[in-house]
């Protein structure tokens, strides 16, 4: 399987956009805290959606967040179901104490 899928890591605006599909980009939005990126928002656009494109983003985004170094608090439902039902990415998983 071709992982050709573009991620951009826009740090200044604390998100990972990622091209879906030709000019069609989804995002994940964070709060970064050290090492560890509290994943609060995830999109993909309105005409993608029912298709897998939630899936396709998570998949692309996460072994890029794997290789920056993060760890991750997932705060968007959607990001907390995909990591529930996803057990090769409970490494990426932070321990926190709040």
């Amino acid at each position: 399987m071709s992982n050709s899928v573009n991620v951009i890591h826009d740090q200044a605006n604390n998100e990972y956009r990622i091209e879906l599909a030709p000019d069609c980009w989804g995002k994940l939005s964070y709060q970064k805290k050290g090492n560890v990126l509290h994943i609060d928002h995830s999109s993909v656009p309105s005409e993608l959606r029912g298709q897998g494109a939630g899936g396709k983003m998570m998949e692309a985004v996460l072994p890029v967040i794997e290789e920056d170094g993060f760890h991750i608090v997932p705060v968007c439902s959607y990001v907390i179901h995909y990591l529930g039902k996803h057990q090769q990415w409970q490494h990426l998983l932070a321990v926190v104490d709040e």
